[in-house]
């Protein structure tokens, strides 16, 4: 049997969605469901009951992010595989259908499948970690773009999938859809319960991958809204990760980071955070020349520099706690 996770928070309607394509694309495998509520949302899990109701729903009692609420769930799970599973994502094609027989079968510790965005173009399902966490350094302004240059020249290899084809080995997957053999979390232990949200994923498969295999298997595929449950609980914009300039970019900041310690150890950590400091005057420089160049006003868009000074400076804040690495957690929205 699968156990499938999904995490609410202010989610409904996106649950409403997602459920319904389980159950009209599932038909061939056991399963259960079980929604871990962040929110306190009363009404949400009336809603979601009264539609579903062999839904198991579980409350956290306050906003535990994507971590803590998942290992409630796992704790709970019956099933011989877990699935962590976005709210805001719709089952194709009978994927798990065909998808966790193969997971089952193989010697596997954890699988995925190919991302799709709402127009069915490809996402990022599966990556690769790069020493040192250095493919955290991508995302920033100008020196970012600069280190891909030069990545490209090099003919360095690139940090993911941009879309897999058959079933390729990967180091991490995406935490929209990723699926775990019961048996192996003895050994590798849970999410990590000090992130509140982003990069847990990837410090656990870290972790998943001393098990077994990480597969992603690119012949299924399910839609994923990238970033919209985020974005509008947290009052961002952007897809993916490349804001760093907000209160969701501190978040992020802080998660990766965190990530790079665990994963990576102390030194990396001080290497990457002098980077993300360096970077600062680069990008007023770079962003005032620019907008010389297209004769527009020298600070337009400044308010981003602003607000990367600002995440820079509480990565700095918290470094020392990170550096210890005592149990803290790490929630800053």
């Amino acid at each position: 049997m699968l156990s499938i996770i999904i995490i609410n928070f202010n989610s409904t309607d996106l649950i409403l969605n997602c459920l319904a394509s389980i159950r009209e694309q599932t038909t061939r495998i056991a399963y259960e469901i079980i929604i871990v509520d962040n929110s306190g949302d009363a009404d949400g899990r009336q809603r979601v009951i009264q539609a579903c109701p062999e839904v198991q729903w579980l409350d956290m009692g306050y906003n535990a992010g994507f971590a803590r609420a998942n290992n409630k769930g796992i704790r709970a799970a019956k099933g011989d595989a877990v699935l962590l599973l976005n709210p805001d994502t719709i089952i194709l094609e009978q994927s798990l259908d065909h998808v966790y027989p193969l997971f089952i079968e193989s010697d596997a510790a954890a699988c995925g499948l190919q991302l799709l965005n709402e127009d069915r173009t490809p996402q990022i399902a599966g990556n690769f970690a790069m020493k040192g966490g250095l493919n955290y350094l991508l995302p920033l302004p100008y020196i970012g773009t600069f280190l891909k240059w030069i990545g490209n020249h090099l003919k360095v290899a690139k940090p993911n999938i941009g879309e897999a084809t058959g079933i390729q080995e990967v180091d991490w997957i995406n935490g929209a859809f990723l699926m775990v053999r019961s048996a192996v979390l003895t050994r590798s232990g849970l999410l990590d319960e000090d992130f509140f949200l982003y990069a847990e994923e990837a410090e656990w498969c870290s972790r998943l991958k001393k098990q077994g295999k990480m597969l992603i298997y690119g012949g299924y595929h399910i839609l994923h809204l990238q970033g919209e449950t985020a974005n509008e609980a947290f009052a961002s914009e952007g897809k993916g990760y490349y804001n760093l300039y907000d209160k969701k970019g501190r978040q992020l900041i802080i998660s990766n980071f965190l990530r790079i310690r665990k994963q990576f150890g102390v030194g990396w950590f001080l290497v990457d955070t002098c980077m993300y400091t360096l970077t600062i005057p680069v990008f007023a420089a770079g962003l005032f020349l620019t907008n010389i160049l297209k004769t527009k006003s020298p600070f337009r868009g400044f308010r981003h520099v602003g607000g990367f000074i600002k995440n820079v400076g509480a990565l700095w804040a918290y470094a020392p706690r990170i550096i210890r690495n005592k149990p803290y957690f790490y929630k800053l929205l």
